[in-house]
């Protein structure tokens, strides 16, 4: 770890509000979204920051912060004896009865607490991204640049430069930044790497009089959104004093090469799943198993994850999947999920492609493909979610372009109640040697299409009952179990 005797205060953007992750920022900040099992996303930065050996942290907080502020004031503790603090800071409303107008006007408006410590430094970062990072030597460079201002850049692909924030670099002074863009349709390679662009991070460094100053001008500014990235950062680029530090030189201990420099924005839906299969790649492009380098959490006093049941007919298992402490896999099968705390997986049961939080329950017989579960959602026996995707919009779950179905907290899922003609679906499969997957077509009550799938036959097979006609009928045989697939029409 970088050190430097420069008196250090770091604070934490935490006050988004989410809006594209919902529905789980229904109910809670976009920092306090559970992530990776055990984890919320605001210990990213909170582990970066202590892990650089900075620990005079204040989080400014805005929307829906009860459990964010809950999850700070129990988990991110310390000993008192060397003033070390991680402190949430509520919107202050210091300067008019409002809420923050952008990340600079919440610096802005909490500059008292920032005069009080009296730093020489302030390290700003967002806390919603995923990623390791070791400050201390962004923090050097800055130093050694004589920047008043260094933002944080990441490479990403030329085609991608109308996704981000574009750095253009000085080609005589690479550590300093020429120009800022926002989006630009096309940008120019770096000089060492004709393919590549640097892209805004979101982390910045500060010398505190300069930005106290560049603040000040932009609290008066009319033309102005009172964003760091947007407005305070390009304020320096025009003055030739903002540098840049390229995240591809930061080195973390315990790294490999798969995860080196890797970061991620997780501020959509697509992305917050995306993020979360990196984590169950065989060898994952992020690692959360470097313990030189720990993600500190609050996991709380559970047991271990249980498996129970090896029958002939059924197999407690689970593959390729993040299994946290506390979870009881009960003759169900997982397959390339993540399970958070106190989930239970019951018999003949089947989630894949999935991310569960906190205390779901998926019972008999019950079916989850490629969806994101909140805490305590309740599938009862023989429901489903994400296997018919026309069903899950009237239910008024959220399903993404991409097929991704998002059920909000504390929903109790029965397909047995929704309507009166799926209760004659809702029976347990019989028999030791066959799983059964019943399909109803809503627009057809008194038709009931029942697949069943024996142990003998790997191939795939379609069975059309009652005049229905079933196309597209996929089995996937996986471990005595199945995953169907079905699109069924008239």
């Amino acid at each position: 770890m970088a050190k430097n005797k420069q008196k250090i205060l770091s604070i934490v953007l935490a006050g988004g509000e989410g809006t594209r992750l919902m529905p789980l920022t229904r109910d809670r900040a976009k920092p306090a979204v559970p992530f990776g099992g055990v984890f919320r996303l605001i210990d990213f930065p909170l582990s970066n920051l202590v892990n650089s050996d900075y620990r005079h942290i204040i989080v400014l907080t805005q929307y829906k912060s009860h459990s964010l502020d809950r999850h700070i004031s129990q988990m991110w503790r310390f000993s008192s004896l060397l003033g070390n603090y991680v402190s949430p800071v509520p919107a202050q409303q210091r300067l008019g009865k409002h809420w923050y107008l952008g990340s600079a006007d919440a610096i802005y408006q909490t500059i008292n607490i920032i005069e009080d410590v009296q730093p020489d430094i302030v390290v700003i970062v967002g806390a919603d991204h995923v990623y390791r990072m070791d400050f201390g030597q962004m923090v050097e460079q800055h130093i050694e640049s004589g920047a008043e201002f260094t933002v944080a850049g990441i490479r990403q692909p030329l085609e991608e430069s109308n996704q981000f924030g574009v750095i253009n670099v000085d080609p005589n002074h690479p550590n300093m930044i020429r120009e800022l863009q926002e989006k630009p349709a096309t940008t120019e390679g770096l000089p060492d790497d004709p393919n590549s662009f640097l892209a805004s991070m979101g982390n910045y460094v500060a010398n505190t009089d300069a930005l106290f100053d560049a603040l000040a001008k932009d609290e008066k500014a009319a033309d102005t959104k009172h964003d760091m990235g947007g407005d305070i950062a390009p304020y320096f680029a025009s003055r030739g004093e903002a540098g840049v530090y390229d995240f591809n030189s930061n080195e973390i201990p315990g790294a490999t090469p798969t995860d080196h420099a890797y970061w991620r924005d997780v501020g959509t839906l697509k992305q917050f799943y995306d993020a979360h299969m990196d984590l169950i790649s065989y060898v994952p492009e992020f690692n959360l198993y470097n313990t030189e380098w720990p993600i500190y959490t609050l996991s709380g006093n559970l047991p271990p994850a249980k498996f129970v049941h090896a029958g002939r007919d059924r197999l407690g298992h689970a593959t390729d999947s993040i299994v946290s402490p506390g979870v009881i896999v009960s003759g169900g099968e997982v397959h390339h999920s993540v399970l958070s705390p106190n989930v239970r997986i019951h018999s003949w049961s089947q989630v894949v492609d999935s991310i569960l939080f906190d205390g779901v329950t998926i019972n008999r017989r019950a079916r989850v493909y490629k969806a994101i579960l909140d805490k305590n959602v309740v599938l009862t026996e023989n429901s489903t979610v994400g296997i018919d995707t026309e069903h899950d919009l009237a239910r008024g779950f959220t399903v993404t372009p991409e097929g991704i179905t998002v059920v909000p907290k504390g929903t109790v899922v029965d397909d047995c109640r929704s309507a009166a003609h799926r209760t004659k679906a809702c029976f347990p499969a019989s028999g030791a040697r066959f799983f059964c997957a019943i399909f109803l077509d809503d627009d057809i009550q008194s038709n009931i299409i029942k697949i069943c799938f024996t142990k003998k036959f790997r191939n795939e097979h379609a069975v059309s009952l009652r005049n229905q006609h079933i196309s597209n009928i996929r089995l996937i045989y996986h471990r005595f179990s199945v995953s169907i697939l079905a699109d069924c029409r008239n």
